[in-house]
């Protein structure tokens, strides 16, 4: 089924909506609603973005948010897909992805399909080799933000970075 956006914003189906639909018209409309602010003015402004993008996957995705200077998106990148118990995050390819886009600053993302978003022992260590790997090329690390179903915790806002 589809779903059309009016000029003025209001959207009519051309049919019955299924959940993936109004979810994917929930990312659009908040990918629109942070690409028109220019820049990131908040944590939960990344967290309600990333929420609707990931929190309801059945797998586990690695996804980076990337900002200029003035935090400004970039864009926003899957970088890395795993299964219900994980993904493999290679600090390699995140730097690779850092310098084609040009990133100044990037805020980490991965959802923990459970649901439950406290980070565990292995998102606190790739976190850390994140941020020591895209230092060595100056890019800055915001945030790190593991997002649940319905809830998401700030790496940033827990003082673990």
């Amino acid at each position: 089924m589809s779903l059309i956006r009016d000029i003025l914003g209001h959207y009519t189906s051309t049919g019955p909506l299924s959940e993936a639909d109004v979810l994917v018209a929930a990312e659009d409309i908040l990918r629109r609603r942070i690409e028109r602010q220019g820049s990131l003015s908040s944590p939960q402004d990344a967290s309600d973005f990333l929420r609707t993008r990931i929190g309801a996957l059945d797998h586990e995705e690695f996804h980076v948010l990337w900002l200029d200077e003035r935090h400004r998106i970039l864009g926003t990148e899957c970088l890395f897909r795993g299964t219900i118990a994980g993904a493999s995050v290679y600090p390699r390819e995140v730097v690779k992805a850092a310098l084609r886009i040009n990133a100044a600053a990037c805020i980490l993302a991965h959802n923990h399909p459970s649901g439950e978003p406290e980070p565990s022992a292995a998102d606190r260590h790739i976190t850390q080799e994140l941020v020591t790997a895209l230092r060595t090329i100056e890019v800055r690390v915001l945030d790190h933000i593991v997002v649940g179903a319905v809830a998401t915790v700030s790496f940033a806002g827990r003082g673990l970075m």
